[in-house]
């Protein structure tokens, strides 16, 4: 899709979960391994991807992505993690903010 086009239908573009798993260092195979409940790579590759999804695979991918955060933080910094909701991370989810920041950015790994 080229960035300029609008998303129509069903696809909706790179949404937000991309950019956080991207900034805490994450990958598909690792919000999998870490998913409470089953999780497909394909399920999750969607997801950052943009294709309409239903309010249940939101929340699990919000509570997978959450898992896998927590996994990785060290345990000083667990206290004053904020889990994401379904509506932080797809732009379509109802309730939704663009207006929103993340109260965790201090947590977030430095870039390499």
């Amino acid at each position: 899709m080229n960035p300029t086009q609008v998303p129509t239908g069903r696809d909706h573009g790179v949404q937000p979960i991309d950019r956080l798993m991207t900034c805490w260092n994450l990958g598909n195979h690792r919000l999998v391994a870490s998913s409470p409940d089953q999780l497909t790579h394909k399920q999750v590759q969607r997801a950052r991807k943009g294709r309409q999804l239903t309010l249940h695979m939101m929340q699990k991918l919000a509570q997978s992505l959450n898992a896998a955060i927590v996994d990785t933080l060290p345990e000083d910094h667990r206290q004053s993690f904020h889990p994401y909701l379904h509506k932080h991370l797809f732009d379509y989810a109802k309730g939704h903010d663009p207006a929103w920041r993340d109260p965790n950015e201090p947590l977030m790994p430095e870039p390499s």
